[in-house]
C-alpha cells in the first residue's frame, strides 16, 4: 500500500469517529485525559471546543503538544500527536467553526458561551492499527 493510500485509509477511518480521547499535560507535568467530540480536515487538522474554565485549557496554554485517540470499538485506532493552537483570528475562527458544526451539528449549543473557545491541532505524528489482521497493520504518517 503506497503512502497516499494509507494516508486516505487513516481519513476515512478519523472521518468515522467524532469522539476520541485527547491527553494534555498539567503545569506540574501531570497528565490528563477527556474525551472530546472533533472534527478534522483534509490535511488531519483536529478541531474541538472546550471552556476556559475547563483544566484541558489551562493546560493547553502552557503546552501546547498534545497527543489524541480515535476508535476503539472495531480493534482499529489512530494515535495522533499534534500540536493545540486556540483559534483567535476570526477569518481563521469561522473557517474551522464551519468544518466542526458540520461533524457535530450538536454542538451548536456551546457556541452561545462566552467561555467557548476552538482549538486547532496540527498534526507531527499520527499511527493507524488494525489489530484485526495477521500480521498486525500498522502505518505511521510523520509530518
Amino acid at each position: 500500500m503506497k503512502n497516499m493510500e494509507h494516508k486516505k485509509l487513516i481519513l476515512d477511518f478519523i472521518r468515522k469517529n467524532s469522539i476520541g480521547v485527547l491527553a494534555t499535560v498539567t503545569p506540574e507535568g501531570m497528565p490528563e485525559a477527556a474525551v472530546i467530540e472533533f472534527a478534522e480536515t483534509d490535511d488531519f487538522e483536529l478541531i474541538f471546543d472546550t471552556f476556559t474554565t475547563y483544566r484541558k485549557y489551562q493546560n493547553l496554554l502552557k503546552n501546547p503538544h498534545v497527543a489524541f485517540v480515535v476508535g476503539w470499538d472495531e480493534n482499529i485506532t489512530v494515535q495522533y500527536e499534534g500540536t493545540a493552537k486556540e483559534l483567535k483570528d476570526p477569518e481563521e475562527l469561522q473557517k474551522y467553526k464551519s468544518i466542526y458544526f458540520t461533524k457535530n451539528p450538536d454542538a451548536k449549543k456551546w457556541e452561545k458561551f462566552p467561555e467557548t473557545v476552538w482549538f486547532k491541532v496540527t498534526p507531527r505524528w499520527i499511527r493507524y492499527r488494525d489489530g484485526n489482521t495477521d500480521p498486525l497493520t500498522l502505518h505511521e504518517l510523520k509530518f
